[in-house]
């Protein structure tokens, strides 16, 4: 679903003029349609991770599907990976892609070409020494249900990132729909926000401490959205 300006303010919580700002300059990514900006949810979640800023609970809201797992049981599912190697992108990327969990009949070489289609554009690094690569399009394959892997890299690598520090640390996302994949990436968004969760990847946690840190905050947003519901 594409969304308006007004839409997309209200979700990012700034007023429009301030959205048209960021429009007019480029900083965000949209389409322009018959002299009307139209934004997607992915643009939306990836301009507020890159830029520290709350994600809206209305957004978490929408993209919330009973059926869809925890952010905390989709790392599970994707692993913790140490001493990922490569002295640039390309090759950082290439054996994080040889490392997933993915189906036999995916084609991992088209994975890494979509990994740096999606770089070319603009970094993935969110600060932090944190990077979310993606491609422009959701990663959707034929998996049974949505992993994260997170990658610690052997050396730091330069991704570009607006804070200007090199990334130590990789999240991916691997999803069976474009509605899990806004869904997970908009909690790894607020995750990523959290002091707890940051000195965890800091530390290079493993999963069964890192996991902790994500359950706690997975709570704090449920709290947040059923105290939002109360009269």
């Amino acid at each position: 679903m594409q969304l308006t300006e007004r839409d997309a303010a209200r979700l990012l919580g700034v007023p429009e003029a301030t959205l048209q700002r960021w429009l007019r300059s480029g900083e965000l990514a949209a389409t322009r349609l018959n002299e009307q900006y139209r934004l997607n949810k992915i643009d939306l979640l990836e301009f507020a991770s890159s830029r520290g800023m709350e994600i809206s609970p209305d957004l978490l809201a929408e993209l919330e599907q009973p059926a869809l797992p925890s952010l905390a049981e989709a790392i599970r599912a994707g692993g913790v990976h140490h001493g990922l190697a490569g002295a640039d992108k390309s090759a950082t990327l290439r054996d994080l892609v040889d490392r997933l969990a993915l189906p036999r009949e995916a084609d991992r070489d088209l994975v890494h070409r979509m990994l740096l289609a999606r770089e070319a554009l603009g970094s993935t690094g969110v600060g932090n020494g944190i990077a979310i690569p993606h491609a422009r399009n959701p990663i959707v394959l034929h998996v049974s249900t949505p992993a994260v892997a997170i990658s610690y890299l052997d050396r730091p690598v330069d991704f570009e990132a607006l804070d200007g520090k090199p990334v130590h640390t990789l999240v991916l996302l691997v999803s069976p729909s474009t509605r899990a994949h806004l869904h997970l990436l908009a909690l790894v968004a607020t995750a990523l926000r959290d002091p707890g969760v940051l000195a965890a990847l800091d530390a290079r946690a493993g999963v069964d401490a890192l996991v902790p840190e994500i359950e706690r905050v997975e709570a704090a947003i449920a709290e947040k959205r059923a105290a939002a519901r109360r009269p």
